[in-house]
């Protein structure tokens, strides 16, 4: 599973696009948290969780202090979260977490995706029983069995724990995240999470192969990471590599 998901994670990350973009989805993800789960990252461990993550993808200050300040205000957006499930190009199964404030024109832009590299939308359900919501981390090591050993003792509940190419992953319910954190932070302070995050782990992966799924599904993250209702895309498909 690790290296597969290192995978997915250096395709979707070839496709960032501009900073721009990253930091406008930063912004509306940290100003909706704020305005549904109060205002201080301390009281609001979400919150607190997007804002480590946008300082690890290299967001200024700023972007995040306006966020934070506009949430504060009254009215402003009514942003609502929706998700879309379907199978892309090859045939693999994708997941798309959007927030907008227009459904109609979320929609169509998600689907015009769909349409235009030979992929199929579906309803909701369609994929996501394939797929684990789990908190991910993963860093740079190879005492994996220490690692597990100490978030057993700190009565965490582990999925899975891997040493693969000197990288440990671990894997546990999306309601351990900040347990798993905190523990890393009191018990493991040496370990630099390169990865840290609540996600949608695919059960099985398919091999995306042939130049035309090849270029369909390079098509088809591109098209979605230019919608900016769109916040995440996750998939099981395998690449070849290059």
């Amino acid at each position: 599973m690790g290296r597969a998901y290192q995978n997915r994670k250096l395709s979707m990350a070839k496709t960032a696009g501009a900073k721009t973009k990253v930091y406008s989805k930063y912004g509306k993800a940290i100003y909706v948290c704020a305005k549904n789960g109060g205002l201080d990252p301390e009281g609001n461990l979400a919150l607190r969780g997007l804002i480590d993550k946008a300082k690890k993808d290299q967001v200024p200050t700023h972007v995040i202090e306006n966020a934070i300040k506009k949430a504060s205000g009254a009215g402003g957006e009514d942003y609502a979260e929706a998700r879309y499930e379907g199978f892309g190009p090859g045939n693999c199964m994708v997941i798309i977490d959007c927030l907008t404030d227009n459904g109609n024109r979320t929609i169509k832009d998600v689907r015009q995706c769909f349409t235009k590299t030979n992929s199929k939308i579906g309803s909701t359900g369609t994929v996501s029983h394939m797929f684990d919501h789990q908190a991910v981390f993963a860093f740079k090591g190879e005492d994996d069995e220490s690692v597990l050993e100490n978030l057993m003792m700190a009565d965490i509940d582990v999925t899975d724990v891997e040493l693969e190419d000197g990288i440990i992953t671990v894997h546990a319910p999306h309601t351990e995240f900040f347990k798993i954190k905190t523990e890393f932070a009191n018990s493991m302070p040496e370990y630099d999470l390169e990865v840290e995050e609540i996600t949608w782990v695919p059960q099985t992966y398919t091999e995306i192969t042939g130049e035309e799924d090849t270029a369909n599904f390079e098509k088809f993250i591109a098209m979605l990471d230019d919608c900016d209702d769109v916040q995440n895309v996750y998939h099981n498909a395998e690449l070849p590599e290059e």
